[in-house]
């Protein structure tokens, strides 16, 4: 996977995209996929960049295989997108 930085305690990475609208198509798509993983991952939109951490809340805000789970279905969405 590409570029997800890794602490003790979260993965991060921020998605940059051609506009507001694909980064907003991206959050809706990836939305039905975080809801069947049930693990939700705080983002920041601004403009046409999306900033997502991901930590597991129930192992103590540690990273998780649930959180590498997650960024690899977001990384496997993003190239679908049209982004710089």
């Amino acid at each position: 996977m590409n570029n997800w930085i890794e602490t003790a305690s979260q993965l991060e990475k921020t998605f940059t995209f051609d506009s507001f609208e694909s980064a907003m198509l991206f959050m809706q798509q990836a939305s039905v996929k975080i809801a069947e993983l049930d693990h939700h991952p705080r983002w920041t939109n601004t403009y046409n960049r999306l900033h997502i951490v991901l930590s597991t809340h129930d192992a103590g805000n540690m990273v998780t295989e649930k959180d590498w789970a997650l960024a690899h279905v977001l990384d496997s969405l993003y190239p679908n997108f049209k982004h710089d």
